[in-house]
């Protein structure tokens, strides 16, 4: 069989070139004569992996030293409570921008432990664009500004980073290395993997080193402890190591593609293909706001249910899968990462005008 192309917003599709890289390594790494899996995270040959893995990070990202990279577990969602129990202290106040499900998630697990405001809140309006952030209602005693950088569901997107007088948090999980923001701004930000650093299972989070705290209250659990991890170079206890492998390979590849501002150049390519058919057309209905959208996840819906669930179905049948809508959104929604090529956003919109010329 074919391979699909598949437009989930995550797991995601990968490149054919790491996958085959990792496939020829997968039973004998580097002539170890064992796979990745296998290997001993103490061993020195893990160590160069998880270092190399660390350092080609950083060299993407043009961090220098005083930047902190660390491997964890537990998704992006644990960062939702890591975050608030290492910048905060017990009702300290900080600041969350609401755009979306996850925001909204990240926004109510830190008001467990510390005095979140929403300092913008765009739910009322379905979560349909990127509310601005006025500096001038922040506090300067706030400890941080949370903000999602990348709204999965919804199809939004910070074009440009909000200029703060607070530490500035992001969860940029999905356009992590497919948009080019400067990361010397953020004092910490998160990815989990699955998107557009590999396979699930691995959280990345960079940390400006001045943010790592050892005086945090006795509360605060061992495993969620930044500085632990960092002291440890993520290994305080077994890391995802293949997970972490796999994520220097497509650091490998990002490399290898010219870097990330080329990737986003190329994505703005692909999601404007899409954008042009839903904004010249009477038959699809886009849900983003033109000045909020993402070059990730294109959104949008038909004019019935019945049509979205026809349109899903025949995508399938052409080899386009995962085009239905997150269940709290519904409608349609195609997820095109890195590692979706042009051809294949391009199949993608031959698809959707010949489906709107059969169905209108």
């Amino acid at each position: 069989m074919e391979r699909v192309l598949n437009f989930a917003a995550g797991p995601a599709t990968m490149p054919i070139e790491v996958l085959s890289n990792i496939q020829k390594n997968l039973c004998n790494y580097n002539e170890e004569g064992l796979s990745v899996m296998e290997m001993s995270h103490r061993s020195k040959t893990y160590d160069r992996i998880i270092n190399d893995t660390k350092n080609s990070l950083k060299a993407i990202l043009n961090l220098d030293d005083n930047f902190e990279i660390l491997f964890l577990q537990g998704g992006a969602s644990t960062q939702f409570a890591m975050i608030p129990l290492n910048l905060a202290d017990e009702n300290d106040l900080t600041y969350y921008a609401v755009t979306g499900n996850f925001a909204s998630k990240a926004f109510e697990e830190a008001k467990k432990w510390t005095n979140a405001v929403d300092i913008t809140n765009s739910k009322s309006d379905k979560y349909k664009y990127i509310p601005e952030i006025n500096n001038s209602k922040i506090d300067k005693k706030a400890r941080y500004l949370h903000i999602t950088a990348n709204n999965t569901i919804f199809g939004t997107m910070y074009d440009k980073l909000p200029e703060v007088d607070v530490p500035l948090v992001a969860d940029v999980s999905s356009n992590v290395l497919g948009k080019d923001y400067d990361y010397t701004k953020f004092a910490l930000a998160y990815a989990g993997a699955q998107k557009n650093l590999g396979p699930a299972g691995l959280t990345v989070v960079i940390i400006n080193k001045k943010f790592i705290r050892e005086d945090l209250s006795n509360k605060v659990p061992t495993m969620l402890r930044y500085d632990i991890h960092a002291k440890n170079n993520s290994m305080y206890n077994t890391p995802p190591t293949f997970a972490i492998y796999v994520a220097g390979e497509m650091f490998k590849w990002v490399m290898k593609e010219g870097g990330v501002k080329a990737l986003e150049e190329r994505n703005i390519k692909k999601a404007r293909l899409l954008y042009d058919i839903l904004d010249n057309s009477t038959f699809y209905i886009p849900f983003a706001d033109k000045k909020s959208r993402s070059i990730m996840n294109v959104t949008f819906n038909l004019p019935t249910e019945e049509l979205e669930a026809k349109f899903v179905e025949e995508a399938r049948n052409e080899g386009m899968i995962n085009l239905k809508g997150h269940r709290v959104l519904g409608g349609i929604r195609a997820s095109i990462y890195n590692a979706m090529t042009f051809d294949g956003v391009k199949k993608l919109a031959e698809f959707m005008q010949t489906f709107e010329k059969n169905n209108r």
